[in-house]
């Protein structure tokens, strides 16, 4: 039963007003997907979103519009899963001055307060960037390890992971090393937004995903092929038949972003279901 039919015919059962939020919401155990989104409500495109079959959205934070956004989501029972730390890669935690990487963890604390405040789960946070020799790959390790942990016991009150994605930024280009660097932090409440596509240039996805195991939490979606770069799903140098084989054999059950172009939302839904086998 999709979300539209169990909405309408739901009625009879009294149903709260207000919408289960994302933590809460019970998928029976399977990939749920979503696909990025804004600071602020856009109800024609939402409403896309919910007629194609998505079962949620992801917000940009800190700046969110929680009120405005919670009402239209609940309206429309899409929830909002979490945001992406919007500040990461200006105001880095790895930045050689203390001063900004203060700023950065504020910052990282307000955008895990709008996550709560719109139902959401997590924050995604790049750590920082490796950048000459004030920014090395063991400063920037160090720092935002620092920084993190500081935030440990907020993360804790609103129930609100600090999820980990690793880029081009120089920084944990393997996988043991990004497997490393979440178990040093020593926390159920900071784990692993794993990228699909942006790490297959350094090893395949599928050899990430079994490495990271149970770390993983979340997932974008990506492809990219050492031809012709970030692409559309199905496109470029993913196995994505691995990418399920692994995905299975750690029991995921979470949510699945889409972060790119595959020419379409309508294009992006069908190519989801096709290679995460939803």
């Amino acid at each position: 039963m999709n979300r539209r039919n169990f909405l309408a015919c739901s009625s009879s059962l009294a149903l709260s007003s207000d919408m289960l939020s994302a933590e809460e919401l019970s998928f029976n155990g399977r990939i749920k997907k979503a696909v990025k989104f804004g600071k602020k409500p856009d109800e024609i495109l939402m409403n896309k979103i919910v007629d194609l079959g998505f079962d949620g959205i992801e917000g940009s934070a800190p700046g969110l519009q929680v009120h405005e956004m919670k009402k239209v989501c609940q309206e429309m029972n899409l929830p909002m899963h979490g945001v992406v730390y919007n500040k990461h890669w200006k105001v880095r935690l790895s930045d050689p001055d203390p001063q900004v990487r203060r700023e950065s963890r504020l910052g990282l604390a307000q955008a895990m307060k709008e996550s709560k405040g719109v139902g959401g789960t997590s924050v995604l946070l790049v750590p920082g960037r490796v950048k000459g020799d004030q920014e090395t790959h063991q400063d920037l390790w160090d720092r935002s390890i620092r920084q993190i942990r500081k935030l440990i016991p907020l993360a804790e009150e609103l129930r609100v992971h600090i999820l980990i994605e690793t880029v081009w930024n120089g920084f944990c280009y393997q996988p043991e090393q990004f497997r490393d660097y979440i178990d040093e932090i020593e926390s159920p409440w900071v784990q692993a937004y794993f990228d699909i596509g942006n790490m297959q240039k350094f090893a395949p996805s599928h050899e990430w995903i079994r490495i990271l195991g149970k770390r993983t939490l979340k997932l974008d979606v990506k492809d990219w092929g050492s031809k012709n770069g970030f692409c559309p799903l199905g496109q470029g140098d993913v196995d994505w038949k691995k990418v399920r084989q692994e995905l299975e054999k750690t029991e995921f059950a979470g949510w699945a972003t889409r972060e790119g172009n595959d020419g379409g939302l309508e294009n992006t839904v069908k190519l989801m279901d096709q290679f995460l086998g939803l």
